[in-house]
């Protein structure tokens, strides 16, 4: 099992969850956050921090829900894990830049 961000997450992206994560699972898009499966061990932290409610254990997520598991994989390998939460606790932060595409 793992845990999953989910639609909730667009547009909204508070980063309390961040802090509480004992592994560093959680990767930061330009407007959302994504878990990647293969680093969460399921300690069900990030759950209660996050405010919107857009963290889901897997194997709870409603039908409607269940392409979110395939979208955290493929877009925590997109983009940088996040370390420590942005901002003031309980207001979402300002998007990141998206990932440049020129070489540097």
């Amino acid at each position: 099992m793992a845990y999953v961000v989910t639609d909730e997450c667009v547009g909204c992206k508070y980063t309390d969850c961040v802090d509480v994560c004992p592994v560093s699972c959680f990767h930061e898009g330009p407007e959302m956050l994504y878990i990647n499966p293969e680093e969460c061990i399921d300690c069900n932290a990030c759950v209660a921090e996050c405010p919107p409610e857009a963290i889901w254990a897997d194997i709870d997520l409603p039908e409607d829900k269940l392409q979110w598991i395939e979208i955290n994989g493929e877009m925590s390998n997109k983009y940088p894990v996040i370390f420590e939460s942005r901002g003031t606790k309980g207001e979402p932060p300002e998007a990141p830049a998206e990932p440049s595409s020129q070489p540097s």
